[in-house]
């Protein structure tokens, strides 16, 4: 997988260049933009062309609204891997700013799909939208595209029921402590990524040992107690997490802390992946370090139970 922040002034290489496409903002790849991958990987197969996902990178949202709290389901690294797990041989990232978002939609397709990337082919959602002001539509895309020789397919939201398949709605379940239901939409756990970090250590004086992991530019899920799956050199292992900004010790920073089950280690500048699993309760002020020492043991039995 090559993963190719793509410039907008010059064109790609040719070994890059003639791939169908699955384009959009992508955050999550949950199960509906997993469709549109699998149509373009049919529309790629059938035309002998290589399988290519196109992004915006910063996410439009965050451009327009720089001051919006944390929304991501997925930074830039880990949905590029997602997409490779998908199928998509390369990755690539456009710049999302004013050189990009104000073109016409003509010029959009014209020399950023077409002249820019060289794409032989492209699928989004039927309810895509580009170019200045979104001007663009499906049916905008798909007249041009058709006049400069590619190939282009717009598929319908899909879900269950009433309920479609989106980002918006598996962060809506992450803000209520539904992981349960956003997995529902991913087609997967969600999971947080980051680096340990020294802490305090207060944990592991009252016996219960935490990662401290650095929380990037990704979604907060309701604060609180979940159970969870930690993922360190390929190793999984049960855990306990506390999200939050632990009252009890008078904590004003944001933390992920996580206390892996029978585990023996230095986790210190190593990468984890903590994959929420299930809600066990909200954040308190417990009275003092004792209370706190039996509600941790009280809450890893209930996350042992789950993972």
């Amino acid at each position: 997988m090559s993963l190719v922040r793509a410039p907008l002034a010059c064109s790609l290489a040719e070994p890059l260049r003639g791939a169908v496409a699955v384009m959009g903002n992508l955050d999550g790849v949950h199960l509906g933009h997993q469709t549109l991958i699998a149509e373009a990987k049919k529309v790629a197969e059938e035309m002998g062309r290589p399988l290519a996902a196109v992004t915006f990178e910063p996410h439009p949202r965050r451009v327009f609204n720089p001051d919006a709290p944390p929304f991501l389901l997925t930074p830039l690294e880990v949905k590029a891997e997602l997409l490779e797990e998908a199928g998509c041989e390369h990755i690539f990232a456009l710049p999302f700013i004013p050189e990009l978002y104000k073109q016409s939609p003509d010029a959009f397709v014209r020399g950023v799909l077409a002249e820019t990337l060289g794409l032989s082919g492209i699928v989004t959602g039927q309810d895509f939208q580009f170019g200045k002001d979104r001007a663009g539509s499906s049916e905008t895309l798909a007249k041009i595209a058709g006049e400069v020789g590619m190939t282009y397919r717009a598929i319908e939201p899909v879900g269950e029921g009433e309920q479609k398949h989106s980002s918006s709605t598996a962060r809506g379940a992450l803000r209520e402590g539904r992981p349960g239901d956003a997995k529902a939409v991913l087609g997967r756990d969600w999971f947080v990524r980051g680096e340990v970090v020294r802490g305090r250590e207060l944990a592991r004086t009252l016996g219960f040992p935490t990662a401290n992991v650095v929380l990037g530019d990704v979604i907060r899920p309701k604060y609180g107690v979940y159970a969870c799956q930690a993922v360190v050199d390929g190793n999984t292992h049960g855990a306990v997490t506390n999200i939050g900004i632990r009252p009890t010790v008078d904590g004003k920073e944001e933390r992920l802390e996580v206390h892996l089950f029978d585990f023996d280690g230095d986790l210190y500048g190593k990468t984890i992946d903590c994959h929420f699993i299930r809600f066990i309760r909200e954040e308190r002020k417990m009275d003092g370090l004792d209370a706190l020492k039996a509600q941790i043991a009280k809450d890893s039995e209930a996350a042992r139970a789950v993972v």
